[in-house]
């Protein structure tokens, strides 16, 4: 695509492949999609020819459907060659739930950033059968609903190792400013923050194409939220910095190839929409601030929709990371209500 491409989002190709069929994005790059049992119902991930084998972008969820589709492309669109490293953009299980897997059983070697390693490693010997007392002081001072409360303090919990294949000690550190040669390509490499600490990004200097993972996606914010790990992160900031820094590396004809949704061109466009998206929640959110608010009753500014109980959690910890950001930048107010939820108030 010329350098003169149309400003604007633009999509390539209309539709989406079928789980586990390829479809060429660029000369020996496949794009494929794997199934997710989830409202966002998809992964894709990416094969680029080594030549005597293939580097794979990301992995999907450790599920035997999952296990058998990768089984099925190797077969097939792979064309019998050995898929040789398994590079993972970031540490959620979407995208890392299979990369030990190709370790163990077919021998590739995996690369990803320090932080997704470890953050990985350490999540999946996390298991627990019932929510930690940590994680329940974090729902009550998000102001989680009581009675989804005490039905979540009774279940068992999002559990890293049941969709993340055991990950063998040893991996491929990537970093900031790093150069890697995949598919007949050199690539810098740039991180994202936000969603994901520590999220590689990569930018071809041969041609048009950025692997994006779940930095920069096409149509849908990335889920930015902070948890009862890191109660005080500031992923709001993160992400901001992030955007506004890789916003200087983005051209109209960059042919992005995130982790969900369509590949586009039209990059510089999306960059400001996600930046533009976030300063106009955290405007939004201060003005709906006027009384102190938890951050369960919070969602109305920030999400303009109802919000039911498949994406409270999310829904949750994404509103919680915001009012903590007006918080942390001094713009608001924190206090302890009596029922142990923070509640926020904008600075008069």
């Amino acid at each position: 695509m010329a350098d003169g491409a149309p400003t604007g989002l633009r999509y390539p190709w209309d539709t989406p492949p079928d789980h586990g069929v390829p479809v060429e994005v660029a000369d020996g790059v496949l794009w494929f999609r794997l199934p997710l049992p989830m409202k966002l119902d998809h992964v894709n991930v990416y094969a680029l020819d080594d030549g005597d084998g293939w580097t794979v972008v990301d992995t999907g969820f450790a599920s035997k459907k999952t296990k058998a589709i990768w089984q099925e492309m190797m077969d097939g669109p792979l064309a019998g060659k050995p898929i040789t490293r398994v590079l993972v953009t970031h540490h959620h299980p979407d995208h890392i739930g299979l990369a030990g897997w190709l370790q163990s059983d077919f021998g590739a070697e995996m690369i990803t950033t320090r932080t997704a390693w470890l953050m990985a490693r350490m999540l999946t010997l996390d298991v627990q059968d019932v929510p930690n007392a940590e994680s329940l002081e974090f729902y009550k001072r998000c102001g989680m609903n009581p009675e989804l409360f005490d039905k979540r303090a009774k279940e068992r919990p999002f559990n890293f190792g049941d969709i993340v294949a055991p990950m063998p000690l040893g991996y491929t550190r990537i970093k900031q400013d790093d150069v890697i040669t995949i598919g007949g390509r050199t690539w810098d490499v740039h991180m994202g923050n936000g969603h994901a600490p520590e999220h590689a990004t990569l930018w071809s200097r041969d041609d048009n194409l950025v692997i994006a993972g779940d930095q920069i996606l096409s149509s849908i914010s990335p889920n930015v939220g902070i948890y009862a790990t890191e109660p005080m992160a500031d992923p709001i900031g993160d992400w901001l910095e992030a955007c506004e820094r890789l916003a200087t590396l983005a051209r109209e004809d960059h042919l992005v190839l995130g982790g969900h949704k369509l590949p586009f061109t039209g990059l510089p466009t999306r960059m400001r929409q996600l930046i533009e998206n976030h300063h106009g929640a955290l405007k939004r959110l201060e003005a709906y601030i006027d009384t102190p608010k938890s951050a369960t009753e919070c969602f109305a500014p920030l999400f303009k929709r109802s919000i039911g109980e498949g994406e409270y959690g999310l829904a949750m910890v994404e509103a919680a990371a915001h009012l903590s950001h007006l918080y942390q930048m001094g713009q608001a107010t924190r206090s302890l209500r009596d029922d142990g939820a923070w509640v926020y108030q904008a600075k008069q």
